[in-house]
């Protein structure tokens, strides 16, 4: 699959744009594990016009972490065109995203993200105005459609694909829907098969498993996939995903520093320690870690323990980081018992 000159392979897996989640650590770590391309978080036109400086940071991008793609919401066109120009002057992305997508009601309720969906012409206007103005290839991530009864998807992924987009990811759910409720994949695979349709479809909502990755491809026949939420506490899905889409193809021995096999409950235990290096790293002690607690929250690895749930608050109310990896490493017989019964 190719997004205009940028070849991320066969069935590549990408990692969704979502907000204090793909910061650089992060997309890193989930391109070693195999996503073949990372979204930035999502950043408002608005405050990049301004010159907000947390919006700036997100900018920052390494070359380790390419293709990556950086996503911007807005709802004036020469807003957006003119923060489209200043990401492209000052982070040289790969890709510039436009979000038509984000359903949360301080973006919707103001007209940007899902909310153009009730005002397509502003949308269109939108996307030629960035199209004309930068020089990288432009993609939308969009949603089905408002709600039940205005599912416009098979319609506006033409109309943007005419104002000049190189690809189009598609979540399976309508904005009132939010995250709600199970993705609906029919019309993904409807605007995949429309013969007018030439540019790359991507696929998104509910994949999970590797299982689903396969049975995106295959049955509907999306040119890639995106994943989201199900990599919240473990980037190891893309490497999951990897094996059974391309068998052979992945080795993940040198993403981390680890004494224990790839794959295993030791060496994932060890994945979300560097997840928190990372994070502190980046940002410092204090905030590192509040950053890491939506993962090791959600993580499934420590799913199964019995009477976790004392040492599951003790984690997330660790401020330091020995405090923490002293935690991580008490439980460490506990992940491995429960993942392996060993």
């Amino acid at each position: 699959m190719k997004i205009r000159h940028i070849d991320l392979g066969e069935r590549p897996l990408l990692l969704a744009p979502m907000e204090d989640v793909t910061d650089i650590g992060f997309r890193l770590l989930c391109r070693r594990m195999g996503a073949a391309m990372v979204y930035s978080e999502f950043v408002a036109a608005d405050a990049l016009v301004r010159g907000v400086n947390r919006s700036m940071e997100k900018l920052t991008v390494c070359d380790e972490e390419r293709p990556v793609a950086i996503q911007i919401y807005g709802k004036e066109p020469v807003a957006v065109r003119d923060a489209a120009q200043l990401v492209v002057e000052q982070a040289h992305p790969d890709v510039l995203d436009l979000n038509f997508g984000c359903p949360v009601k301080r973006v919707a309720g103001k007209g940007a993200g899902a909310g153009l969906l009730q005002d397509v012409p502003r949308m269109l206007a939108i996307t030629r105005a960035v199209v004309d103005a930068v020089s990288v290839p432009v993609t939308v991530k969009t949603r089905l459609g408002w709600d039940q009864n205005s599912k416009i998807i098979v319609e506006l992924a033409e109309q943007l694909q005419d104002q000049g987009i190189a690809a189009l990811t598609i979540h399976g759910r309508t904005r009132s829907q939010m995250y709600t409720g199970e993705a609906d994949w029919t019309l993904i695979g409807e605007v995949k098969r429309n013969p007018r349709m030439h540019i790359p479809v991507i696929g998104n909502g509910d994949i999970t498993t590797a299982e689903a990755a396969k049975t995106a491809f295959e049955r509907y026949g999306v040119d890639a996939v995106m994943v989201g939420r199900a990599t919240f506490g473990r980037p190891w899905v893309f490497k999951e995903m990897s094996d059974l889409l391309h068998p052979g193809q992945r080795d993940v021995g040198e993403v981390i520093p680890s004494s224990y096999p790839p794959m295993s409950p030791d060496w994932k235990l060890d994945v979300l320690k560097e997840q928190v290096r990372n994070s502190v790293a980046r940002i410092d002690e204090y905030r590192g870690i509040l950053h890491i607690r939506r993962h090791l929250a959600a993580t499934p690895l420590f799913k199964g323990i019995p009477n976790f749930r004392e040492r599951r608050i003790a984690l997330l109310r660790a401020t330091t980081v020995d405090e923490l990896f002293t935690l991580m490493e008490e439980i460490r017989p506990l992940v491995r018992q429960a993942q392996t019964g060993s």
